[in-house]
């Protein structure tokens, strides 16, 4: 029970700029073609004054939080404690441990108005849908990126195919997203829309 309201309390963090949640793998390691485009792209973004939030572990979170710590700008990780699977990176410069997932989830999402996701796993995907879900039933607003145009072509399939056809969700909602190779186009569309 303490460990639940200690996770509480943590929801309460305050960020001093417009943040930017980056999903990805935990997996990959750092010579992946993916961590170098998140490196990328976060870098432009710190550089441009956001704060890079991710769930502070390997992979491409790591990738993101080394491009913002690099920049001298904030540099969020929100870590959970899993057996056997991530710690805080080492270039976190605000972070926070989790014990519980759901909560852990809540404040990787409610201080950010941008998400880019790029490939990873269920817990990836878990972190998508969530956020989808909030925007498509209007109870947040936010952009939402997939990066990895051959990655996600499956599952956007499996969207159009299963459930767009069983009237599951409507047309619109395959709109609430933007897929792309592009990190170029990404952050074009994150500066245009910073408040």
């Amino acid at each position: 029970m303490k460990s639940l309201l200690d996770d509480v309390k943590n929801l309460n963090f305050t960020l001093p700029s417009e943040c930017v949640t980056i999903f990805g793998s935990a997996r990959f390691d750092d010579n992946n073609e993916f961590c170098k485009k998140a490196y990328e792209l976060s870098k432009m973004l710190s550089n441009s004054g956001f704060t890079i939030v991710t769930g502070g572990g390997g992979g491409i979170m790591k990738a993101s939080n080394k491009a913002a710590f690099e920049n001298n700008t904030q540099s969020v990780g929100i870590n959970v404690v899993l057996p056997n699977e991530q710690k805080l990176n080492e270039f976190v410069t605000n972070g926070t441990v989790f014990s519980n997932l759901a909560l852990r989830k809540v404040a990787l999402i409610q201080k950010s108005s941008h998400f880019i996701i790029f490939p990873g796993g269920f817990g990836t995907l878990d972190e998508l849908f969530e956020v989808l879900v909030l925007v498509q039933n209007g109870m947040k607003e936010a952009k939402i990126f997939l990066y990895g145009v051959e990655f996600y072509k499956p599952l956007i399939e499996f969207l159009k195919t299963s459930l767009l056809f069983e009237k599951t969700i409507s047309s619109v909602d395959l709109d609430l997203f933007t897929l792309t190779n592009d990190i170029n186009l990404i952050y074009e569309k994150i500066i245009k829309s910073k408040i």
